[in-house]
């Protein structure tokens, strides 16, 4: 938290736009906030509703009087540690805006490739101008980022999203309504596949109705030993029932391996995201259901293996 006293270090009434830029940038550095200059920008665009391009243009200008407060409100937020998408309320994600809230994990461009390894083996089994197209379910779905975005690329397609938490359903339904998909999609709160199995939840679809032709998760990953370690933007910020994966970090996937053959049917596709150094792990799980006939490992952009997808390319 900033006092008086440094709230001066960093702005001053008579501070250019590019002056107030950089003293915010150079007061967040000097306590060690990981990219400042890119906070900074971030959070000086939305305070102004202002594009990167205009703010470069008017940076000569005179910061505008009337946002001092805000401004010096918005940088002790993020000195605090808070994240810039919890402060400005929004994250890109497959070059779509995404409403983010402290219910909601804040999307990651690691997420993007899993969104297009699902795109990629869809469309080979169920071709996009074919009459046939597939239901998908998005566990986890939170912001409703991967849901969303798959409902958005391929609008024909049946697209459910669930999430134990009825705050982060909330967010998804904002999201699919931001980017007109939420006539296109179901929402269910419950834990995991819970709610698709043929047993079923209290208010949930039929599951013999839903029969699950693609399922795509973004499960708690996170070692329960590791949450003390994690940066503390993520740690103290972001939820903890969205990080938690047990001790190992894999409790989601071996449930979800446990309840898949109580769905009406065994997925085609099933594509997981997952930490650092769980991938083996996850595909043994997906080999002993023993349905899939191509299991592949992605590598994300840092050269982690951050996916596991497993298909059956026959009918």
């Amino acid at each position: 938290m900033t006092d008086t006293r440094n709230e001066r270090v960093f702005f001053a009434p008579s501070f250019s736009i590019r002056e107030a830029c950089l003293q915010a940038s150079s007061f967040l550095e000097g306590l060690g906030v990981m990219e400042p200059r890119s906070n900074v920008e971030r959070l000086l665009m939305h305070l102004l509703g202002i594009e990167r391009s205009t703010m470069l243009r008017d940076f000569g200008e005179p910061f505008p009087a009337e946002h001092a407060g805000e401004w010096v409100e918005l940088i002790r937020r993020k000195a605090a540690g808070e994240p810039v998408q919890y402060i400005i309320g929004e994250e890109w994600f497959y070059g779509r805006p995404f409403t983010v809230t402290p219910a909601t994990l804040i999307p990651r461009p690691e997420t993007e490739l899993l969104v297009e390894a699902v795109l990629e083996a869809a469309d080979r089994l169920w071709p996009p101008d074919g009459a046939v197209v597939p239901t998908v379910v998005d566990v986890g779905t939170g912001t409703g980022a991967i849901g969303v975005t798959l409902a958005s690329q391929r609008p024909r397609w049946r697209v459910s999203a669930s999430d134990l938490s009825p705050d982060a359903l909330a967010v998804a339904r904002t999201n699919a309504a931001r980017h007109e998909a939420a006539g296109r999609m179901a929402f269910v709160q419950g834990d995991l596949l819970a709610p698709f199995a043929k047993r079923g939840a209290a208010g949930a679809p039929d599951a013999e109705d839903i029969r699950i032709d693609v399922l795509v998760s973004n499960p708690p990953y996170i070692p329960a030993d590791d949450l003390a370690g994690l940066q503390p933007e993520v740690r103290d910020y972001e939820p903890r029932l969205a990080l938690d994966g047990g001790a190992d970090g894999l409790d989601p996937y071996r449930r979800m391996a446990r309840q898949l053959p109580e769905l009406a049917q065994l997925p085609r596709i099933v594509a997981f995201e997952l930490g650092m150094g769980q991938a083996q792990d996850v595909a043994a799980l997906l080999r002993d259901v023993g349905e899939w006939d191509d299991i592949r490992i992605i590598t994300d952009y840092g050269g982690i293996e951050r996916h596991v997808i497993a298909v059956r390319t026959k009918n």
